[in-house]
């Protein structure tokens, strides 16, 4: 990964091998144009520090992890809270919030559990062009 150890306020935590996974780091990047976000593979060793000290095991996560100013958002709440910091109309999804989490988090586990039958999955975590290295974090 990039050379920037630095940690911002959000952090984006995502499963390194997971194609859906990688695209939508990709899909928010285009979209996150005040560069709100840092991003982290969960098998990474920033991933393991930033979780160290909270009941979050990324090992065990088939989850985003949303670092937001020393808060851990997991599942709906974290991709629900990242489309809030998106530039466009796509903020307007935090509005999902008012279903009961139960029902969203239903939905996110339906959609992780077949993440690698639909979408596939890669041998190793993704490599960031040069022009992003430094918005994913070592």
């Amino acid at each position: 990964m990039g050379e920037n150890t630095e940690i911002g306020n959000k952090v984006l935590l995502f499963d390194g091998v997971c194609n859906l996974c990688n695209s939508t780091v990709n899909f928010i990047i285009d979209r996150d144009h005040k560069q709100a976000f840092s991003f982290a593979p969960l098998q990474s060793s920033i991933a393991q520090e930033l979780l160290r000290n909270t009941p979050v095991r990324p090992e065990e996560l088939q989850s985003i992890v949303l670092v937001d100013n020393e808060k851990i958002f997991v599942k709906s709440d974290a991709a629900l809270r990242v489309t809030k910091y998106l530039s466009g109309a796509w903020s307007v999804l935090y509005l999902f919030r008012i279903f009961p989490r139960s029902l969203r988090d239903l939905v996110y586990d339906f959609i992780a559990r077949h993440r690698y039958r639909w979408f596939g999955r890669q041998d190793e975590c993704r490599i960031p062009t040069p022009e992003l290295k430094a918005r994913f974090l070592a």
